[in-house]
């Protein structure tokens, strides 16, 4: 079952106007909340946006390729708390990638918007801008954005014999 789910989860960065069900959003962030963490610390919070206002603004949030969530009806702000967990970053891509999972189980396209470590403008972090306009304490770093909603494109699934098979290497690195 995860391996079809696997197989038609593409990213999809044009959605239909068209809300996303509260019921939909409650089971991604059961999803997201039921993602594993380092020794059960769950270092992650996540902001819920569904504010047409607030995603225009998250869509500045970089230069580059953060402008498709002003598109989206959802979108969902993975941060953490260094603090808690000096895996913050691995912990809160794992939430990620579960809400990912979880929109695809759902009939939901989605797409991940990278933020740490990259620029809003300038020399301004983009986890800066975005903590501004999310009135987030000052403890919680952003890892990513997750745009949500339903599908306004099409994307076929990546063939089996497309597959990177060469980067598989059996017992040592170089054998096959």
């Amino acid at each position: 079952m995860l391996l079809s789910l696997l197989e038609k989860r593409r990213s999809i960065r044009k959605y239909q106007d068209k809300k996303v069900e509260p019921e939909k959003i409650d089971k991604l962030i059961e999803a997201a909340l039921r993602a594993p963490s380092s020794i059960g610390r769950t270092p992650w919070e996540f902001v819920v946006v569904t504010d047409q206002d607030i995603l225009q603004k998250l869509g500045r949030a970089k230069e580059h390729g953060s402008m498709f969530i002003k598109g989206a009806p959802l979108g969902i702000v993975v941060c953490a708390d260094p603090k808690k967990s000096d895996i913050w970053v691995e912990d809160a891509s794992i939430a990620s990638i579960i809400i990912h999972l979880a929109a695809a189980s759902l009939d939901l396209g989605s797409c991940w918007i990278q933020i740490r470590e990259r620029m809003h403008q300038g020399t301004e972090p983009a986890e800066g801008f975005i903590a501004e306009v999310l009135g987030l304490p000052s403890d919680l770093k952003v890892l990513s954005m997750i745009a949500v909603g339903y599908p306004d494109e099409e994307k076929a699934p990546h063939e089996k014999e497309t597959l990177p098979y060469d980067k598989v290497h059996l017992n040592n690195f170089g054998s096959r």
